[in-house]
Order: C-alpha cells, then structure tokens, then sequence
C-alpha cells in the first residue's frame, strides 16, 4: 500500500484465503489485546452476516485474567453472546494481576494448565474458525506452559483455522511459526511533554492491528456502557471505507439494536482504495462530512469514547486539514477519549497531543508473501 503514498483497502469483492494463519500481538505498546477483541468482533459480524456457513465461530480463551476481576468488554461480549450464542466462547483463566517469575505459585500452574487443555481441545475439535490465546506469549514467557508443546500444536493446526496470541515477549520458536508478527512500540514525545492531553491515543505504523485495536477499544467502551448505563457512549467514525462488506458491521448493528443508547457508528469515502495522483472531488466531501461529524461529538461532551480510525491517512492525503483537529483536541472534555488510526508517512502535529501513541511495527504480514486477506479477520 505505498503506490503514491499512502493507500487503505476497502472491502470490495476480492478472492479471499481458505488457509488460515498464525497471528502474534507481541510489544511494550498498547493495543495488543485490544487488536484479538477487534478480530473477535469481525468474526461474529461474519457469523451474523452467513448464518447459513456455521463454520464461524470464535473461541476467546484469555490467560493471566482471571473471573474474580471483571473487564470492561465482558458487557458487549455477553450481549453478544446472548444475541449469538453460537458464534462465540469465552474462557478466562489465572489471577488478574501482574507478577515474575519469583511470584509464580501452584495456583498459577493449575491456571495455565487448565487454559492450555481447553486451547488444544479448541483447536482439534474443528469447530472454530478462529481460536484466540490473549496473553499466552507471557505465560511462555514465565515458562507456566511448556514452549515446545505450544508450538508443536500450533504446527498441526487445522489448515482453515486462525490463531492469535497475544501479549509481550512472545518467544522466539512462536516467532518463528508465525504468519503474521506485530510489534507494538510505544513512541514519547518529550518536546510536547507538556502538551500532551489525557485521553488521547494514536495507532500508527505499517503492521496489522491499528484499526483492529480500536475496534477492540470500542468494543471495551460499548461493554462499559452497557455495565454501567449512561456512563459511556461510543462512536465509531471510519474514514476511506465507503461502501459495504465490512464484516464488523453486524456486530456493531447487533449491539445498536440492543443498546441504542450506547454506540452510533458511521461510515464516509468512496469504496476505493484512495491514492494521492487519484484523488476525487468526493474523496474531499466524504472526508469533510466525516470530519464535522466527529468535531460535533468531540465538542458536544455527550460522547466519552470517540474513534477516529484512518484518520491519518486521511491527513495524510491532505484531504483534510491539520490545524481543525487539532484544535478540536485541544478544546476536548476532559472525560472524553479519542483514539485515533492509520498509517502515515508525515507525523501530523496532534501526534504531540497524544497520552499513549503505539507504532504497529510489521515484522512479518502474510500479505506481502502474495496471500490474499480473509474476511472476519481482516476486514
């Protein structure tokens, strides 16, 4: 996608992969869980959309978070669940807190093992399409599960079936396997160390995961809505994505019909890939109709979570201005978040504003090896 700048895929018909893929979310950065919940989310939009294909369906089996904590998310995955009971497991395991390897205990063990038994069996029953292991990469890493046995199956993996793990320091010999490996980077920005205003996140980078992560951000706020009514509502603003056939769609659709109050979700552009020679008068309309859009939420205070995903690339092609936005961030209620997505090859000057700016660095990505994108995972 560097043909003349920057370009973002649309989801117009396209052959798709039959193979699954191996997926690793390693890093220091934010936004690794955040990337599997957003991949969650295109899985069950798949489901909803074919419900007639009944080889959808997703197993969220989370290491190191454990029941006695609930998480943000666990209120739209519910609603989902209810909604869609047969697109969508989730298992929790271990304790939900940090710790060493000189705080391990039996407990943790147990735990781990436990996860791991439902894994395999997951993975050799043949009824998911897409198997989850958020934050296995540190339970190898404190050596709760062996690496060996992890890797060897993972190696004999369905061919259909995509795995995704989670978490940092993924090992080596699982970096070795992967199809896909995202790095997470956290970027500071000491000259605006005191320009920087809470509540603001950026994505960036050519990896995969930046607008998967703010699907799964959304995905947490919607939750935390529907926990705890009339604290949080959500927009999700997408810019370069006209058209149909994106598969998170009917989920988020699934989640508006039942909670109304908690998420609006738009779209603008052309269902084109938007190159910087190929730029039309619409691109320019459907950018400036997005952006009043999101200026309106931002001001109006009713929204406390607000997506603006490929909005820098949007920018970036200049059909955009910088200054608005970042006049717009600087002015926004202080309980608001904005998290913002895309690749580009010019920082523009609201990145100084950002609290918790993640570059997605590409060690490795399936597409460059010439195969094609799969869609409930990819778009």
């Amino acid at each position: 996608m560097t043909r003349n700048g920057i370009g973002i895929r649309t989801a117009q018909v396209r052959s798709e992969r039959l193979t699954g893929q191996i997926h690793v979310y390693d890093g220091l950065g934010k936004g690794k869980s955040q990337a599997a919940l957003g991949v969650v989310l295109r899985s069950i939009g798949l489901g909803i959309n074919t419900p007639e294909d009944s080889y959808n369906r997703v197993l969220l089996l989370r290491f190191l978070k454990g029941p006695e904590r609930d998480y943000d998310e666990d209120g739209a995955i519910a609603a989902l669940q209810r909604g869609f009971p047969h697109l969508i497991d989730q298992v929790r395991t271990g304790r939900a807190e940090f710790f060493g390897h000189d705080q391990i205990t039996p407990f943790d063990r147990t735990e781990a093992t436990r996860g791991w038994d439902v894994a395999k069996g997951a993975i050799a029953s043949g009824l998911y399409s897409v198997v989850v292991l958020d934050e296995i990469n540190p339970v190898l890493d404190l050596g709760l599960l062996c690496v060996n046995e992890v890797i060897n199956v993972l190696k004999s993996k369905p061919q259909e079936l995509e795995i995704i793990t989670t978490g940092r320091a993924a090992p080596q010999a699982l970096l070795d396997i992967a199809d896909l490996h995202s790095e997470m980077k956290p970027h500071h920005h000491p000259t605006a160390a005191e320009l920087f205003i809470e509540g603001i996140e950026i994505y960036t980078g050519a990896g995969k995961g930046k607008s998967t992560s703010a699907l799964g951000k959304a995905l947490q706020a919607i939750g935390r809505g529907i926990n705890h009514p009339g604290s949080n509502r959500v927009l999700i603003m997408q810019w370069l994505k006209g058209g149909s056939g994106y598969t998170e769609d009917a989920a988020i659709a699934a989640l508006q019909k039942s909670y109304p109050e908690v998420v609006d979700h738009q779209r603008c552009g052309r269902d084109a890939i938007v190159w910087r020679n190929s730029r039309q008068e619409l691109d320019y309309i459907e950018a400036e109709r997005g952006w009043e859009i999101a200026k309106m939420a931002i001001a109006s205070g009713v929204y406390k979570t607000i997506i603006l995903d490929e909005l820098n690339p949007t920018v970036d092609l200049e059909l955009l201005p910088v200054d608005p936005i970042v006049q717009a961030l600087l002015r926004k209620p202080r309980d608001t978040e904005v998290i913002i997505t895309g690749r580009c090859q010019n920082q523009p000057a609201y990145f100084d504003l950002a609290s918790i700016h993640s570059e997605v660095y590409c060690h490795k990505h399936y597409a460059n090896e010439g195969v094609e994108l799969k869609r409930g995972v990819d778009f």
